[in-house]
């Protein structure tokens, strides 16, 4: 009943209506926010209400160790259950934990067909098979598509929905809806692109495909200070 509970207060709710599911199998999203401002949040909230769903999530991770990545779950499951007051919040965590598999790569030594040979370990021998992937600090300038029509590819056939997150800029040049002008011709690959987008004292998270939003009304919000995604 507290799990359900999580789930129906969960902000992410506002993202595709009462169902809460922000992808279908096959299909990618993308997060967008310049270095700091809250990539890696948003995906572990993501991956928090997945597995909150009961669903497996498989974390990849291209710039940080296993450990770091476990502290950022710890400590966002932390902020999450003190603002909604949860008491058997370690019970709750016992639980949904082995739902969650971290794997980590070199950025440099980082291609889907790497990752596909790990994946294909895990699931032949019954180890791991995810209904949800995220993977954070994918390099991506835009040029090179092979690397997202590969993950388009996975997601199609391992039947998963992909999140992805890809750092910006400041001096990267707009369009008129905020979006990376390198961006632009990769948005084909994803049914939803979401942009944090520091403004003042706060942290706006517009959705600029995908969702109801746009540049000039933020969705939702991430705290500046627990980087929890509010609704407020």
């Amino acid at each position: 009943m507290i799990i359900k509970d999580l789930i129906l207060r969960n902000p992410l709710r506002l993202f595709s209506g009462e169902e809460d599911r922000q992808l279908q199998a096959g299909q990618m999203g993308a997060v967008l926010a310049r270095a700091g401002v809250g990539k890696t949040a948003f995906l572990v909230q993501l991956a928090l209400n997945g597995l909150l769903r009961d669903q497996k999530v498989l974390h990849i991770s291209l710039d940080d160790p296993v450990n770091k990545v476990t502290l950022w779950y710890e400590e966002v499951f932390r902020h999450i259950a003190e603002q909604y007051h949860v008491k058997p919040a370690h019970e709750i965590w016992e639980t949904i934990l082995p739902n969650r598999f971290i794997m980590t790569f070199r950025v440099e030594g980082f291609s889907v067909p790497k990752l596909e040979e790990r994946l294909t370990d895990l699931t032949t021998q019954n180890i791991f098979r995810p209904d949800l992937v995220i993977i954070d600090g994918l390099p991506f300038d835009g040029h090179d598509r092979g690397i997202l029509e590969d993950f388009k590819r996975l997601s199609v056939t391992g039947k998963f929905p992909v999140w992805v997150t890809v750092r910006t800029h400041r001096h990267d040049e707009a369009d008129a809806m905020g979006l990376p002008v390198k961006f632009i011709d990769a948005t084909d690959f994803f049914d939803a692109v979401i942009q944090l987008q520091p403004v003042g004292d706060k942290i706006h998270v517009r959705a600029i495909k995908g969702a109801s939003g746009g540049k000039d009304q933020p969705f939702l919000m991430l705290d500046p200070e627990s980087l929890l995604i509010t609704d407020k």
